[in-house]
């Protein structure tokens, strides 16, 4: 049997830089694809590493070659000019999942994010917590850029069948670093746990799922993950008494919701 071989773009960012270690394992080759530098294999470690954009077809179509699967993390991942969303963000997510296509890659997995759903209320759906395919209210055209994400990979699953699941990540980080972020704080580990869910689920689908971590202050649903089999071990609350005192954000968007739109923010 050969080994699983699984692209991961921006592989060099915050979440890709976690995943590394966390996704791999024997009889899977990692191919890392990333603008910036990427470290060299380290002992035990399958990888390939790709140097170039998201946005270079060609680049995208060799990096495709003989994938079984795309976990598209790269892009810009803050909010930023018009143009430069609009290049990075929806045409570079147009061109991955071409590639994809062309390809033959049966599954892709997308990253969304909160924004795309920003300026929706906390709280808005009871105690239930906001649906991970709740409809899009962005926040910032970062927000619009990952609404048209989702939009992109409905269409590439609904007209060639392709598996895709676009994860709407809350904040994937060693630990959360103020009240907003205990609410929807992604734990690297159930990170790693959320995709290799997405990896491994049975039936082909189209599907929206929050990226959170089981949070005593949880504001999402974690219904649809665990539809396929993501069941989250972490809670952001076992860092409380480190996180800033402050009050949760009427949106979910939190500060996103009042920076100027189309400026590049280090937020």
């Amino acid at each position: 049997m050969s080994d699983q071989r699984i692209l991961i773009t921006g592989a060099a960012g915050i979440v890709g830089t976690l995943m590394r270690p966390r996704l791999a394992r024997p009889g899977r080759i990692l191919r890392l694809l990333d603008i910036a530098p990427l470290e060299p294999a380290a002992p035990g470690e399958q990888v390939e590493i790709v140097p170039g954009s998201v946005t270079d077809a060609e680049v995208l179509t060799r990096a495709c070659a003989d994938a079984d699967a795309v976990i598209h993390l790269g892009g810009v991942s803050r909010e930023d000019g018009w143009e430069r969303i609009l290049e990075v963000n929806i045409d570079g997510t147009h061109t991955v999942l071409e590639a994809a296509r062309a390809a033959g890659v049966p599954r892709v997995i997308l990253a969304s994010s909160n924004h795309a759903v920003g300026f929706r209320r906390i709280g808005e759906a009871g105690p239930a917590g906001l649906p991970a395919d709740s409809s899009a209210r962005p926040d910032t055209y970062y927000g619009v850029s990952k609404a048209a994400v989702e939009a992109l990979g409905s269409l590439y699953h609904s007209r060639f069948g392709m598996d895709v699941s676009c994860l709407r990540i809350g904040s994937c980080f060693e630990r959360p670093v103020d009240v907003r972020q205990l609410s929807i704080w992604l734990s690297p580990q159930d990170c790693a746990r959320l995709l290799e869910a997405c990896l491994s689920t049975a039936e082909p689908g189209f599907r929206v799922l929050w990226g959170v971590s089981a949070n005593t202050r949880a504001v999402v649903s974690q219904s649809e993950g665990e539809r396929i089999g993501y069941h989250s071990r972490d809670d952001a609350e076992i860092f409380a008494d480190q996180v800033p005192p402050g009050e949760l954000p009427g949106y979910l968007g939190g500060a996103f919701c009042d920076i100027p739109l189309g400026q590049h923010n280090p937020l």
